[in-house]
């Protein structure tokens, strides 16, 4: 067994080594300073050099924000192109895996959330960020008042977006939700998109069997608008817009099926569950192109319908696969496939989110990290499918919009947010818990983009810490070239010594895919695990190279408190023993040479 050291890389200038992390810092940015170290001050920490980042007065957190520029710092030049090159990457081209960005549902249009000039300040200080806007609304000819509220919106980050060539994003609603509105209802049952009961009711659900052709229709409504047609003008030439969709319009789940008359009608009643998926499936599979078609048809310029992608929230796999009996319910899955989406959409956004509404908990078996380890395989379908599929996941940590970590967790509160149900267990919630979760999820899974989640009335303040911390997560992928290659070219290490925990009513061509990537530690329960089972320390590991010269990358995080000398095992080199604290950290480990000095602390 050996034991992990810190690498001496101290040759020139300092080492910087912020959250378990080492980073060379040349003689130049020594001198002359950078935004990044103005950044981390901002997030609590100094550069000692030598050491550990110590944090900060409370000042630090409060300084203001930095000033917009009029033009383009030279900061976010270069910032700018990475984030193109990124962003234009095929998944699994010549480079391999694209290095993250950071994206947002929150489009800062109530004016204090994160706003586009928000935007404008990351891309001045450097961040690594997928620019992200709300969906035009209304005429912007109608009225000065209108004009205004537009241009105020709109004019700063999308000047930006054009003048660095930066691909953009927008944050729709479900467009499809309009075919079930009560003008759709109300007409004659042949033309209505909507669910037709046996007692002949259109209710307020899509249906799988309707009519296709109005599917057409959201395009009018959201794309052919003054307010769209105004933002091609502005920017007629991104190299990647993504339309981005809440992705959750009321539909006839499969298990709804009989409540179908079209279905009733083709089917009969007493068909199979796999059945029952599979006309679904199709039908959605059937819809949903003619509307993505159509909306890019509306589009007026021609760069933007070739460059737009449609990527949904949720569209993917079950990350609750094997969780319960019932849980097909809740997903399309059958022999032909895990899911449809990829089938369906450019581009999924699934959810590792701790949610408030359930039981699961960070440092549980029912945990977003366990869970979010089904994805793995069902990628490898998606990608064969559709090899440009965009993968990214939304983040959020299960805490509602008014919570902050002065809030009086009331009986209310602890419904409402994950952080109290943590509090209430007698545990606390900060933004080093905040990180160390995020980057288990961004390493076992290494999307394209990590898209954070808060509600559209939600104020950055409380939050920045916390958003911060994801910046700093990205970031310094970009800056350190180990972190780099291994993002890139690392293999993500399975651990064959245990199946996933989550087993009920696995197909069996399911039943030997790798869905195991936790490492054994010394701290783990006795097995068999139940749901609620305690994991103290969340490790995983990518590896590099041929045997005899491989070195591996490992990440370890323990969300309830920093761990010293914990032993962890890492499948076909051995146990290695490290520290662990709550915010993560890395190691590197190499084959090459065993002893306790060849292992590096990262």
């Amino acid at each position: 067994m050996a034991k992990a050291h810190a690498e001496n890389l101290d040759k020139v200038g300092y080492v910087e080594r912020t959250f378990g992390m080492t980073r060379h810092v040349s003689k130049q940015e020594s001198e002359t300073g950078s935004t990044r170290r103005q950044f981390l001050k901002r997030i609590g920490l100094s550069v000692v050099t030598g050491g550990m980042a110590a944090p900060l007065s409370e000042e630090a957190h409060s300084s203001p924000a930095t000033a917009l520029t009029a033009k383009p710092s030279s900061s976010s030049k270069k910032v700018a192109s990475e984030i193109r090159r990124e962003s234009m990457l095929p998944p699994n081209g010549p480079a391999s895996r694209p290095l993250p960005l950071v994206s947002h549902w929150n489009m800062g249009s109530q004016g204090r959330g994160w706003t586009p000039q928000y935007q404008v300040e990351l891309l001045d200080e450097g961040h690594h960020i997928l620019p992200w806007l709300g969906w035009p609304r209304g005429n912007t000819d109608n009225n000065e008042k209108s004009a205004k509220r537009f241009h105020d919106y709109y004019d700063a980050l999308l000047t930006y977006c054009r003048e660095l060539r930066l691909p953009i994003s927008f944050r729709g609603t479900q467009w499809e939700a309009m075919l079930v509105k009560r003008n759709y209802r109300e007409l004659p049952p042949e033309k209505c998109p909507a669910v037709i009961t046996p007692e002949g009711t259109a209710i307020g659900k899509l249906s799988p069997f309707g009519p296709v052709g109005l599917w057409r229709a959201p395009a009018r409504e959201y794309v052919d608008t003054p307010g769209m047609k105004k933002l091609q003008q502005m920017y007629p030439d991104p190299p990647l817009v993504l339309f981005v969709s809440n992705n959750e319009a009321p539909d006839l789940r499969w298990h709804q099926a009989e409540l179908s008359k079209r279905y009733l009608e083709k089917y009969g009643k007493g068909r199979s569950d796999l059945f029952k998926r599979q006309v679904v499936a199709k039908g959605w599979m059937e819809r949903y192109p003619v509307m993505f078609q159509a909306m890019r048809e509306a589009l007026v310029s021609e760069t933007w319908k070739k460059n737009v992608r449609f990527v949904g929230y949720g569209a993917f796999g079950p990350s609750h696969f094997g969780r319960w009996l019932g849980w097909k319910d809740y997903s399309l899955i059958t022999e032909k496939w895990t899911s449809p989406n990829w089938h369906i959409w450019d581009g999924g956004s699934p959810s590792y989110y701790t949610h408030n509404w359930n039981d699961n908990r960070d440092h549980w078996v029912w945990s977003t990290q366990v869970q979010s380890m089904n994805w793995l395989f069902q990628l490898e379908e998606a990608w064969s499918v559709n090899p440009n599929f965009w993968w990214e996941v939304s983040i959020w940590d299960g805490n509602s919009s008014n919570w902050t970590p002065d809030t009086k967790c009331t009986p209310e509160m602890v419904k409402k947010s994950k952080a109290c149900q943590y509090i209430q267990d007698g545990q606390t919630y900060t933004p080093e818990r905040y990180l160390g979760w995020v980057q288990f999820g961004m390493w076992l899974l290494r999307p394209r983009a990590v898209r954070e989640f808060h509600g559209s009335t939600t104020p950055l303040e409380p939050w920045r810490p916390f958003f911060e911390r994801l910046l700093f997560a990205v970031d310094r992928i970009y800056s350190n070239k180990t972190l780099k290659e291994f993002w890139r070219h690392g293999k993500l290490v399975p651990n064959r010594a245990h199946r996933h925990p989550y087993q009920e009513d696995v197909p069996e061509k399911y039943r030997d895919v790798d869905r195991w990537f936790l490492l054994d530690t010394n701290l783990d329960s006795q097995r068999p695990w139940e749901k609620q089972t305690n994991i103290p320390v969340f490790s995983l590991a990518l590896v590099l190279g041929d045997e005899g010269m491989r070195r591996w990358l490992v990440y370890a995080h323990s969300p309830l408190k920093n761990r010293q000398a914990v032993v962890i095992t890492v499948p076909e080199f051995g146990k290695i023993t490290i520290d662990v604290p709550r915010v993560g950290a890395f190691y590197i480990i190499d084959e090459l040479d065993r002893t306790e000095e060849s292992l590096v602390a990262q």
